[in-house]
């Protein structure tokens, strides 16, 4: 009775979010999957939440067939000329997500004891035909705005330049570059709609530190943002900031 009721209060944002669980449960490094033992975990879950009649999204179910695949492919005799594992691509966007979700778990913190304000430049009154504009959009819906531009973006992306070679790091665009980037390309009192904000990105890994760079240098004030006819906006405010101030204690 105790086990149910402890379960039934176990709850996931996602797929994702279940598996960097299960993987800190059983202590092991997300490079170094044991792909078979997670699978089972992670499978035991959903019959559990069959168990109590909870509903199952249909990405929990894909990831589901994602992990079997994985493992399965892992079971057959691998061949020395074959470099990349087949664990590469889940672990690579693992790691995006714990990136994303840590952020938004610091931002969120400093938003709710007050520490975290949106910079906001003085406005007029609104003339009736003006378009209807939200100021200062949340962090939950710029992470979901986050989501569905890399997913619209990932099916542009060319192929990585090199192959997952083994169980090691990975190559990745930092935070500080985009965050340069950011303050040499927008001039102050400049727009650009967040879906602008990721022209030119090439990898999966460049589009996480870009939007971590934005979500910082919001934090700072450098950046407003603001949302206009269902479409969210990013605005250069006139305040100043050192690139050497960004934190990035939460990357």
């Amino acid at each position: 009775m105790d086990d149910k009721l402890s379960f039934k209060l176990q709850t996931f944002e996602g797929p994702l979010d279940l598996l960097l669980h299960l993987i800190k449960k059983n202590k092991v490094s997300v490079y170094d999957i044991p792909i078979v033992e997670i699978t089972e975990q992670y499978l035991d879950y959903l019959n559990k939440m069959e168990e109590f009649d909870l509903e199952i999204s249909s990405e929990f179910l894909y990831m589901a067939s994602e992990l079997l695949l994985i493992k399965s492919k892992m079971l057959l005799p691998r061949h020395e000329e074959e470099e990349e594992d087949p664990r590469q691509n889940l672990a690579d966007r693992l790691i995006e997500y714990e990136k994303i979700k840590k952020a938004k778990e610091k931002l969120e913190k400093m938003q709710f004891q007050g520490y975290l304000s949106f910079y906001k430049l003085p406005t007029l009154p609104e003339k009736e035909n003006k378009p209807k504009r939200i100021e200062h959009i949340d962090i939950e819906k710029l992470t979901e705005a986050f989501m569905t531009v890399i997913e619209k973006t990932e099916r542009k992306m060319p192929p990585p330049k090199e192959k997952f070679e083994g169980i090691v790091a990975h190559v990745t665009v930092s935070v500080e570059d985009k965050t340069a980037h950011y303050l040499k390309s927008i001039k102050k009192g400049e727009s650009r709609s967040f879906e602008d904000m990721f022209d030119g990105i090439e990898s999966r890994s460049e589009a996480v530190s870009a939007f971590l760079a934005i979500l910082e240098l919001m934090r700072s004030g450098v950046f407003s943002s603001y949302e206009e006819d269902g479409k969210i906006f990013i605005k250069r405010t006139e305040v100043d900031i050192n690139t050497e101030e960004i934190d990035n204690n939460y990357l």
